[in-house]
């Protein structure tokens, strides 16, 4: 039976990840929480916006309503990488080789490894930002697509047309699919190669939460009273096939997915809570924890596959250890 190590935080929990194999609460008010031999708090930004892991994976990056980009790692110290007065930071991405990118407004940045700073203006709010997986192009969700730039280079960006709001922005492992998520409660993806369009619909909820499968074949996502979890093995990805339904319910709706890094199954959190692990191959489900104070906002499991960390809208925090 999993065990679980509760922590309760006051407040919504915007990212749970581990770092190190050390826990890492980021919260709304501004703190960044870690379960290191005891539970230590620091005080990172005035009001945190967004979060995501570095592509080193030594530190949690943030990014705030105090125009602040940081980096805080297991000391617990916040490294401040950029600062852009009287804006909000409302989305970051982090790409192999120490570039990072942020976006405010109509602009995203692009910062190097070795802290140069370049600005890309749109003619829209820049929504959601991606570094391919090898960081040579970074996409930004955008009114109406996506603008795909060569931060590197002098080269024309690269636009992909949708109509809609697209508000976040993922490329799958291989390279070879792009996927926006829209205020329309939908998916929409491209195939790079040709730009050929990919229509995923029919969600009841807008979709705040996605993550791939261990090899890149599935995209598991939120948004429904269950995972939709959409096929990516053949080459033209999800289209002219069903999802996957794992962890049907009733009277409860998907709001966070993580997939295990090993294994083809993903952990399911719901807005009453209550999360479970379901395996793609056969849809068996095994309940990790049953429902709590509030919506489950965030999780991650850490690189063995053993634990598992989630954060609520509540506060409402912990870590599932599933090997116990």
């Amino acid at each position: 039976m999993p065990t679980i190590a509760p922590l309760d935080l006051a407040g919504h929990c915007v990212d749970a990840r581990f770092i190190r194999d050390v826990p890492f609460f980021a919260l709304a008010d501004g703190t960044v929480h870690r379960l290191d031999n005891g539970h230590k708090t620091s005080e990172v930004h005035d009001g945190l916006l967004c979060a995501v892991l570095s592509a080193d994976g030594k530190s949690l990056l943030t990014g705030g309503e105090d125009g602040r980009v940081c980096s805080t790692g297991l000391d617990g110290e916040a490294t401040e990488l950029s600062k852009l007065p009287r804006k909000w930071i409302t989305a970051l991405a982090a790409a192999p080789g120490g570039a990072i990118a942020f976006g405010s407004g109509r602009s995203a940045w692009v910062r190097s490894a070795d802290g140069t700073l370049r600005e890309f203006s749109h003619e829209r709010s820049a929504e959601g930002l991606a570094f391919a997986p090898k960081g040579l192009r970074l996409a930004v969700a955008r009114y109406n697509g996506v603008t795909l730039h060569w931060p590197a280079t002098n080269s024309a960006p690269t636009e992909l047309e949708w109509k809609g709001a697209h508000v976040s922005v993922i490329f799958s492992p291989d390279n070879r699919f792009l996927v926006t998520s829209m205020q329309e409660n939908a998916l929409h993806g491209w195939r790079l190669e040709d730009s050929r369009h990919m229509r995923m619909t029919g969600y009841p909820n807008k979709v705040k939460s996605w993550s791939w499968s261990v090899k890149g074949k599935w995209l598991a996502t939120s948004g429904a009273p269950a995972a939709i979890v959409w096929p990516f093995a053949g080459k033209d990805g999800p289209m002219g096939k069903a999802p996957l339904e794992l962890g049907t319910r009733g009277d409860s709706v998907v709001t966070a997915v993580a997939c295990h890094p090993i294994e083809e199954i993903v952990a399911i959190g719901y807005s009453d809570g209550m999360i479970l692990v379901a395996r793609f191959t056969d849809q068996k489900e095994v309940l990790l924890r049953r429902p709590g104070k509030g919506a489950v906002s965030a999780m991650n499991w850490d690189a063995s596959g053993h634990r598992l960390v989630f954060g609520s809208d509540a506060g409402d925090c912990g870590v599932v250890d599933i090997t116990a």
